[in-house]
């Protein structure tokens, strides 16, 4: 199955939209000679590894009209995808500053009018935006336990923090007194196998079920050095 038509299995009749996912390929092909943003380049595996993967969040949760912060996004993945084929309205935050200004330069060129990228890490963001989003995703950013940390603070009681990983029970069983710890629990978990044998993918839905404490998150430091 090619890209296109993988992304249309899930977004039929989006044929415009696919137009706009062009431009993105070739700013980030661009953008990736004097800017690592991703290894992977190749015009069909970007559309599967990248564009295809990231949507297959609104397989496992409905988005749409939602407030969405996507951490660690990277070359903007999922969060741009996202903004281009639902009308969720998304915030993109990440650590290094040249990738946030690529990103406002692509959210400019493809006049997306529902997503903005921030300069500024989780655990800084929280102070402003704790307990403000319907729904929180990082893809494949760090280990599952930490990215709890700095994600689950940001998430309102009642949301969800949506990890997307790679196949690894060993990580979700890492991050169980994390999760706990953070209000919140594994509502499912949603496996996915890429077209083309590109790989499998999971999905974690975790619920935010409580307020966590406002110790939490730790600096960065102390989460990669002792994780929950």
């Amino acid at each position: 199955m090619q890209g296109k038509e993988a992304i249309l299995s899930i977004f039929p009749g989006c044929d415009v939209k696919l137009n706009t996912l062009d431009t993105y390929y070739k700013e980030l092909v661009e953008t990736n000679e004097h800017l690592n943003l991703t290894a992977i380049t190749d015009y069909e595996e970007v559309y599967i590894k990248h564009f295809y993967d990231s949507l297959l969040l609104t397989k496992v949760i409905d988005i749409n009209d939602k407030n969405l912060c996507d951490v660690g996004s990277g070359a903007g993945f999922p969060g741009i995808p996202l903004a281009i084929f639902t009308n969720c309205k998304v915030v993109i935050i990440d650590a290094l500053q040249k990738r946030i200004t690529f990103l406002n330069n692509l959210i400019n060129k493809l006049n997306l009018d529902n997503v903005k990228a921030i300069h500024v890490r989780a655990e800084d963001y929280v102070k402003e935006k704790r307990s403000s989003f319907d729904i929180v995703t990082a893809r494949a950013v760090a280990k599952l336990n930490i990215l709890a940390e700095l994600c689950l603070p940001l998430v309102k009681v009642g949301g969800y923090f949506v990890a997307l990983k790679g196949s690894n029970e060993e990580e979700l069983k890492e991050a169980t007194n994390a999760i706990a710890i953070l209000g919140a629990r594994l509502e499912k978990t949603f496996t996915f196998n890429l077209p083309n044998n590109y790989g499998v993918r999971q999905i974690y839905l975790f619920k935010k079920v409580k307020e966590c404490n406002k110790k939490y998150p730790r600096s960065f430091a102390k989460i990669k050095n002792n994780p929950l």
